[in-house]
Parts: structure tokens; C-alpha cells; sequence
């Protein structure tokens, strides 16, 4: 910031009364080459927020916290970025035939003749903070390098061979395998569960999945999807030359000292293979049951089903609820040298020491079914089925749990009630099942509030009585909504938890199975014998400040 920028600065900042006088010339007194920003916050007479919303109000700006903002990487890459470090600027989107750009110094003139002449577009400026900028400006200068650099490399090389591709794909050093590197690196270190690698008509896109949300990441040339499927292909022993038919396959990586297992699934659509990465990490798995967010109910009666020598121990939920991790909790519960545990499941997703774990082919004949009947011959105490798809898995699942074996298993069901009645619609007699069921879990998974920017607020009383949500009649409870902060990437949420209904199996639940109840009578039962509803769970959580009232809406209701 030059010396005329400094004192332009320092007099908005004296009018908005965020310094005084003495402050200011003490401060363009030590400037010494650095900005006026930098030097009184350094002496911490204001914070760069405060500075950047005092220009922003005084100019009738919008203020920008790039931390937080989603920011558009068409636009980001429009510029330059020898350029947009240059005059500190960053675009952030295109609207209305304009393109917004977030700028430490929005009355720099210059800067913004320059970019109208660069870019072609009419520029908006908004304000954001000197450091905000400088780390997003380094996020895309380093993304943009990675792929400028490997955009150039695969200019002068041909893709009409494919024998070359497979060279490409090979070489450890080729701009493809950094490409690749980078992506899974930066997918590691943010957390993400899924990435997905997208052709588009003209474009690659890649995206990660965060706490269950879905953000794009990157868009690069077409030309490099090709190379990079071919070079996930190998790297997860799938067959590179054929592109017809979807394929699966798993590699693993070590970052940071940690382990973390890929299940790589290529699927061919009309604009090129799709690749979907699923992020297995070994410590995610290391995890206890009372770190998966379970309350002292429900956590209870899972124990004590645990205890027991033999019974069954089902988890049941959609797809992507977490049940292969509660049921890996459990298992680490039950793992000791005197225990012979065995696991099928399919496929293996953890793998793991100290227990048998066979892995479902059912191409060479190796199915659930004959899995878990030759299981049962190597004398397990405790079995670990991935999941009960028909009536044949299923009735030897329960009759295992009645002589003598600990089983535990996943089931696809809305609550825990209706496992009992889906196990009789598979043909399974109820009087079998509800004998051999110690509980049942039903879960879910629901985003965690940012602790760093959650907002308190006292709730309409008209939305929790219509929500059901216990409160005392004028007396509503003090709850917390998500607000979104530069730690949370601007969406409010951080992480997840599970939201639990655990349903133990009781003499009058039993009978009334074996009478053939409904779902909807047995759950009557179990919650007059003290069953937390998955919905009473999550608006428990809701009370205690964890999460909101909108999204455990959005995952029970």
C-alpha cells in the first residue's frame, strides 16, 4: 500500500472513530515499508475486520469474510495471478454481467481500470481483509500451478495413443500423478468423505464431500480426464483398457503419519468415466462408542446387549448413516485375545488386526450365506455380518444368535422397530428373530453447529409445538442456530454425529412380535418402556447446543 493509500486509509479510519488522531500518526510514523493495516494491528489498536468494514461502510461497500464465502473458481481463475497479487485483489463471482471483486484497497482506481481492460467485464468491488485475500490468493496460486503446469505438459503429448496414456499414467513424476496427488492430499486434509471426479461436456470438475455436503473444489481442461482416470485405474488395480462397464477397486495412502484406505468406483456415463473415491480413515474406525455422540440412554442399553455372550445386535438406517462405523465401535468393544471374532462383509472396507475378515465374492460362489455358514464351523464367539440382504443370510444370522454366538449385522430400516417386521417380510418366523434380538439401533447422521460462530437465540414457541419439542409453555429454551465462519468454511456446520433410537428387546415386545404387531405397535412398547425416538434424540441434542432444530430436521423428519 503505497504512502497516499496509507493516509487516504488513516482518515477514513479517524472519521469512523475505529483510531484517533494520536494513533494514526504513530502508526504511519512506523510503517517502514508495511501497510497501515499491518502496523496498528501488529500494535493491536484495531483488528483487520474492523479496519476493512470502516472502508468498506465509508466507501457504501459490501464487506466480503473470503473465510466464509464460497468463493467462484471460474472467476478466481480469470485473473492473473502475478496480477491480482500485484494490486491485492481477488474475483470472487460473476452477477449481472459484472464481475465482483473482493480488493483490501477498493479505491485504487488503477487497480480497477486494470482489471475492466484485462478481464473485459465491469468491476464491483467489495471489501476484505488484507490476510483473507493474501491466503486465498495462495489456495488458487497453488492450484492454479498444479494444473497450469500439467495443462502444459500435456499440450505437446498426444492422447490419440493409448499405450502412451498408460506410460503417462505410470510415471510417478508425470503432471497427471501431481495432479491426482494433489487432489487426494487436499481431500485428506479437509476432512472430505467423497471425492468425486466429473467429466463434463468441456470441463473436468472435481468436488469433495464435507459432513455430508457436496462443494466443488476445482474445474480443469477436459483434456486431463483421460490420463487422470487412467492413472486412478492403476493405481487401484482395475483393468486401464476397459472403459464399457463400471468397475471398483481400493488403494491406500499414508499422510501425516496417517493411514487412510480409498474405494475407488468408475462409472461410465455419456460424457466419459465418472470416478467416485470413498475416503476410509484407519482412526475414524479406532473410535469408541462414546465418542460417536451418544447419549447415556441409549448408549446404556446398547452396552448391556453387548454384554451378553450370544444374541443378536442389529444397526439399521439409509445408506452413508454411519452404521459400518458404529458397528466397527462395537467391535473394538468385544476384540480381546480370548475372543475369536470373524467379519463378512462386503466389500472389507477396514482392515483390521486381531480379528478373520472375509471378504464377499459372489461371482466364485462366496456369498453371505455360504460365507456365515462356513464361519459358524470355525468356532466363532462373535460375528460380524455386513449386512442381511435375503431370508437364507438372515435365517442363519438368528439361529447363530440362538446357539450361542454374539452376531451383530446391519439392516435397512426407517427405526429400530421395523427391523423385527422386515425380517418377517423376508420369510424369517418372528418368534425366531424376536427371541434371538438383544436391541436394535437406528441412526442417523447430523451435522454438528461450529463452536466457533454458533448463534444463541430464543425460538418461536408456534415452532416447537409443531416440531413436538418439550419446552415449558413461556418459558422457551435458549437454542443455537448455525451462522458460518471462516473455521467452518462459512457453512455453520462442523463435523457430525449420530442421532440414535435404541430399542431393547423385552418379553413384551417379544410377544408382541411373535403375534405379528405392526412396526407402529412395537414402537408404542418400546417407548413406553423408555425408548428415545431417533426425533428425541436429535431435539436433545438440539437443547444441549450441538446441533439446530433445522437440521435434525432435515435427517429425522
Amino acid at each position: 500500500m503505497s504512502a497516499a493509500s496509507g493516509k487516504r486509509l488513516g482518515k477514513v479510519l479517524v472519521h469512523a472513530g475505529v483510531v484517533t488522531e494520536e494513533q494514526l500518526t504513530a502508526a504511519l510514523a512506523e510503517t517502514d515499508g508495511r501497510s497501515l493495516t499491518a502496523v496498528l494491528v501488529d500494535e493491536g489498536v484495531a483488528t483487520e475486520q474492523k479496519i476493512a468494514q470502516a472502508v468498506a461502510e465509508s466507501m457504501s461497500l459490501a464487506f466480503v469474510d473470503l473465510g466464509s464465502y464460497e468463493i467462484d473458481p471460474a472467476a478466481a481463475t480469470m485473473l492473473a495471478i502475478d496480477l491480482a497479487r500485484r494490486h491485492q485483489v481477488l474475483p470472487i463471482k460473476i452477477q449481472d454481467d459484472e464481475l465482483v471483486v473482493a480488493m483490501a484497497d477498493p479505491a485504487n482506481i488503477f487497480a480497477i481500470d486494470d482489471l475492466r481492460i484485462v478481464t473485459g467485464y465491469e468491476i464491483r468491488p467489495v471489501v476484505a481483509t488484507e490476510s483473507d485475500l493474501v491466503a486465498a490468493l495462495d489456495k488458487f496460486a497453488t492450484m492454479n500451478a498444479n494444473v497450469s503446469e500439467m495443462v502444459g505438459d500435456l499440450e505437446d503429448a498426444s492422447t490419440a495413443d493409448e499405450a502412451e496414456d498408460i506410460e503417462a499414467a505410470s510415471d510417478e513424476d508425470a503432471p497427471v500423478a501431481k495432479l491426482m496427488n494433489l487432489v487426494i492430499t487436499e481431500a485428506i486434509r479437509q476432512g472430505a468423505g467423497d471425492i468425486y471426479i466429473e467429466p463434463l461436456e468441456n470441463e473436468l470438475r472435481v468436488r469433495y464431500r464435507i459432513d455430508g455436503v457436496c462443494q466443488e473444489v476445482v474445474r480443469s481442461p477436459k483434456k486431463l480426464h483421460r490420463q487422470l482416470i487412467s492413472r486412478i485405474k492403476i493405481a487401484s488395480g482395475m483393468d486401464i483398457a476397459e472403459k464399457r462397464v463400471p468397475q471398483d477397486g481400493r488403494f491406500g495412502v499414508v499422510l501425516d503419519g496417517k493411514s487412510v484406505d480409498f474405494r475407488v468406483a468408475v462409472l461410465p456415463t455419456v460424457q466419459g468415466e465418472m470416478t467416485v473415491m470413498r475416503l476410509l480413515r484407519r482412526d475414524s474406525i479406532m473410535m469408541s462408542l462414546e465418542d460417536l455422540g451418544f447419549l447415556e440412554n441409549p448408549l446404556s442399553r446398547l452396552l448391556d446387549a453387548l454384554s451378553r455372550p450370544y444374541g443378536a445386535i442389529l444397526v439399521t438406517g439409509p445408506t452413508g448413516s454411519g452404521k459400518s462405523t458404529t458397528l466397527y465401535a462395537a467391535i473394538n468393544r468385544t476384540t480381546r485375545p480370548t475372543v475369536n471374532l470373524i467379519t463378512v462383509e462386503d466389500p472389507v472396507e477396514y482392515r483390521l488386526e486381531g480379528l478373520s475378515q472375509v471378504q464377499v465374492h459372489e461371482k466364485a460362489g462366496l456369498t453371505f450365506a455360504s460365507a456365515l455358514r462356513s464361519i459358524l464351523r470355525q468356532d466363532p464367539d462373535v460375528v460380524m455380518i455386513g449386512e442381511i440382504r435375503d431370508k437364507e443370510t438372515g435365517t442363519i444370522a438368528i439361529e447363530a444368535a440362538l446357539t450361542g454366538h454374539l452376531v451383530l449385522s446391519t439392516l435397512h430400516t426407517n427405526d429400530a422397530p421395523s427391523a423385527v417386521t422386515r425380517l418377517t417380510e423376508m420369510g424369517i418366523e418372528p418368534f425366531l428373530s424376536a427371541s434371538a434380538i438383544n436391541c436394535v439401533l437406528a441412526q442417523r447422521l447430523a451435522r454438528r453447529l461450529c463452536p466457533e460462530c454458533k448463534e444463541a437465540y430464543t425460538p418461536d414457541e408456534a415452532v416447537l409445538t409443531r416440531i413436538g419439542f418439550p419446552f415449558e409453555p413461556g418459558s422457551p429454551p435458549t437454542l443455537y442456530r448455525a451462522v458460518g465462519c471462516k473455521r467452518c468454511s462459512g457453512i455453520g456446520y462442523k463435523g457430525r454425529m449420530g442421532i440414535h433410537e435404541v430399542m431393547t428387546v423385552s418379553e413384551e415386545i417379544e410377544r408382541a412380535a411373535v403375534n405379528h404387531a405392526s412396526g407402529d405397535e412395537l414402537k408404542r412398547i418400546a417407548v413406553a418402556e423408555g425408548m428415545k425416538t431417533l426425533k428425541d434424540d436429535g431435539l436433545a441434542k438440539v437443547a444441549f447446543g450441538m446441533t439446530s432444530i433445522e437440521e435434525i430436521m432435515r435427517v429425522v423428519v
